[in-house]
């Protein structure tokens, strides 16, 4: 039996103080009063991470194997990410289909933190495909279904575009357990709610790559911050969302359906200025990345820095800023053993010290990260 006792902890829903955690077997045995010597720190939920493309110098697209996979997961691991959907971005099939085979092997060998597969594209809007490369951009076909019907990839997301796929096909991939997010869609509103009542869930990347809110097309946008069932991604790096833009979805989200992403791409966790992404170059300039053109393209944001800039920047109770990177992510993804620190909970937990910066973090009860 292993045992951490910490002068502070967050179950995912109180606060406590002075508390022994005891784990057996990667799993959370009992949370009880600490008797004797505490460490000083926050311990909290493992960070969820539902769209990560890159981060320690990889990036999942370039190469899509399993020391990607790897290395991506100690990247953020630094940043209290505990597991993650690695994240494909539109690509031609054989990227596909070797991303899948990278998932599924780490799936089987039970890669610490590999939870599953997003699948961003490649069935999107060409107006609003971002920086994802046009020549990739196609409709559903059975190629695609191969890969998503799959049931070793652990948790399948796919996003797509409503205007760009039939409520019908979305009803299939739904079938094969696929989760479906709405994005990268320059859909009128009739059409993304069509795409809900079918069974899509969530929306990534909220406001970015989607058919705005205006007084008579409400768009993707204004779907997305009414439905009061769907979940939205959002990424709060300062860059992707203005702090008004992102304190109206605050306002409007039910309380649990806004849930954080990084959208982070390679240079997480180094002091790579720039890198190659299909035929162009991504430059990073202090906390943002954009392309040649201009547009952002991805981000360089970890998820312990997204929590403190919700409770910094945006006035999000330290609660619900956690609740939004563990708790949240867990629901959605249908995690019912993560998310919380209970007993029965698998052990992925993190210590933060009072600047919500990450002193160790463990999965399935084993250290990952530790700044000593």
């Amino acid at each position: 039996m292993q045992q951490l006792s910490v002068s502070r902890l967050f179950d995912g829903e109180q606060w406590f103080e002075n508390v022994s955690v005891s784990i057996n077997n990667g799993v959370i045995h009992a949370v009880a009063p600490a008797s004797g010597n505490v460490q000083p720190g926050l311990l909290v939920p493992g960070f969820i991470d539902v769209q990560v493309n890159g981060g320690g110098g990889a990036l999942f697209n370039t190469a899509p194997n399993r020391q990607s996979l790897r290395t991506m997961m100690q990247a953020h691991a630094r940043f209290g990410t505990t597991a993650m959907l690695p994240t494909v971005i539109t690509d031609s099939i054989s990227v596909m289909q070797q991303a899948a085979e990278a998932i599924a092997s780490a799936i089987a060998d039970k890669e610490p933190g590999i939870i599953g597969v997003h699948f961003e594209g490649p069935h999107l809007s060409v107006p609003k495909k971002g920086v994802h490369p046009k020549q990739h951009i196609r409709e559903l076909s059975a190629a695609e279904l191969a890969i998503y019907g799959r049931d070793d990839l652990g948790i399948k997301l796919v996003t797509v575009a409503p205007e760009n796929i039939t409520p019908a096909q979305i009803r299939q991939l739904i079938a094969l357990n696929v989760i479906v997010c709405l994005g990268h869609s320059n859909a009128d509103a009739a059409t993304v709610q069509a795409a809900l009542d079918a069974g899509a869930t969530g929306f990534t990347h909220l406001y970015n790559a989607m058919s705005a809110l205006t007084s008579r097309e409400p768009g993707m946008v204004g779907v997305a911050l009414s439905d009061p069932d769907s979940w939205c991604g959002v990424i709060f790096d300062g860059h992707h969302m203005h702090p008004v833009a992102a304190k109206v979805a605050l306002a409007a989200k039910p309380r649990g359906k806004l849930m954080i992403v990084t959208d982070a791409m390679s240079p997480v966790g180094t002091d790579d200025t720039e890198f190659d992404f299909f035929t162009g170059k991504v430059i990073r300039e202090g906390s943002k990345l954009t392309n040649e053109a201009g547009s952002l393209a991805g981000s360089v944001l970890d998820m312990a820095a997204a929590v403190q800039y919700a409770v910094q920047v945006l006035a999000v109770s330290p609660a619900e800023a956690l609740r939004m990177a563990s708790l949240y992510p867990a629901q959605f993804l249908s995690c019912h053993h993560s998310g919380r620190i209970v007993a029965g909970a698998q052990a992925d937990l993190v210590l933060l010290n009072d600047n919500w910066q990450v002193q160790q973090s463990w999965i399935s009860g084993k250290p990952v990260f530790s700044t000593k």
